[in-house]
């Protein structure tokens, strides 16, 4: 996987650069995870490895499933992926993208599981201290998951804090002699 992120962070980057520069980076964003969806379609994977199909055919497919989705410097993005044959690495192409746009924005994202909903006022509060604990701008996901008994799990990047009932068990029951 390591190899993969090293081939694909260039493209990262200069999507990246083209995005800046046109400042654009939400837009790249739409259209680079439009891409990366289109890629990860089963069909259109097994199309993309036919050897019969020439970078022509494969640029047309692409560019005709993505329609007006894509403006002209992604066709023309997409275009040099599918030439270099490094088209299947959309997925990585667009995180690594994310990673850059996040950085440059200083946001990150927060993933937010919570034995029961949160009201608004709940939520903005976590979402307040996330950003002070973090310094960054949070953006966050929210979901009910009822095996955490209590509490919440907060995931921002690789940070994991688990104030759940459920992993406070784990802990206790680690420490008891068997």
């Amino acid at each position: 996987m390591a190899e993969l992120a090293t081939i694909a962070r260039p493209y990262a980057e200069a999507a990246f650069g083209l995005a800046r520069d046109e400042q654009a980076l939400p837009a790249w964003s739409d259209m680079l995870n439009f891409a990366a969806s289109i890629v990860t379609d089963d069909r259109v994977a097994k199309a993309l490895d036919n050897p019969r199909l020439d970078s022509g055919a494969k640029e047309s497919l692409l560019l005709s499933i993505g329609g007006d989705r894509f403006n002209e410097p992604a066709r023309n993005f997409i275009r040099v992926l599918v030439e270099s044959e490094r088209v299947t690495l959309l997925p990585q192409i667009a995180a690594m993208f994310e990673t850059l746009k996040n950085d440059a924005e200083s946001t990150a994202k927060a993933t937010i599981e919570s034995a029961f909903a949160l009201t608004d006022a709940q939520l903005a509060e976590m979402q307040q201290a996330l950003e002070k604990r973090f310094g960054r701008k949070i953006e966050t996901t929210v979901s009910v998951n009822p095996d955490l008994i209590g509490g919440a799990r907060v995931t921002v990047g690789d940070a994991v804090l688990d104030g759940s009932v459920q992993a406070k068990l784990a802990a206790m029951h680690a420490q008891l002699p068997a």
